[in-house]
């Protein structure tokens, strides 16, 4: 699975985009729109999904805490992240 956020982090109902590569298995990469590439952990829960997103450091330099996140399509169909930790 690759996740991709279009920002330099994952926030409150920020859109996610996921490319299934049908791979089993909890590991994933995640990119985000600073060209930052991290590897995370995902797993299904219902209709939700859920990544765990390690610390890192966005192409600026800042430092990023470890987060936990929520995937939920929403009415529009978009996919969106909602906190969890």
């Amino acid at each position: 699975m690759r996740f991709v956020f279009p920002y330099s982090h994952a926030f409150q109902r920020g859109r996610v985009t996921v490319d299934d590569d049908q791979q089993t298995g909890p590991g994933c990469l995640v990119e985000f729109g600073d060209g930052v590439a991290v590897v995370a952990e995902w797993h299904a829960a219902g209709n939700v999904l859920q990544l765990s997103i390690p610390s890192y450091r966005t192409a600026k330099g800042t430092q990023v805490a470890a987060r936990t996140w929520r995937l939920v399509q929403g009415d529009d169909g978009v996919l969106r992240s909602e906190r969890i930790s």
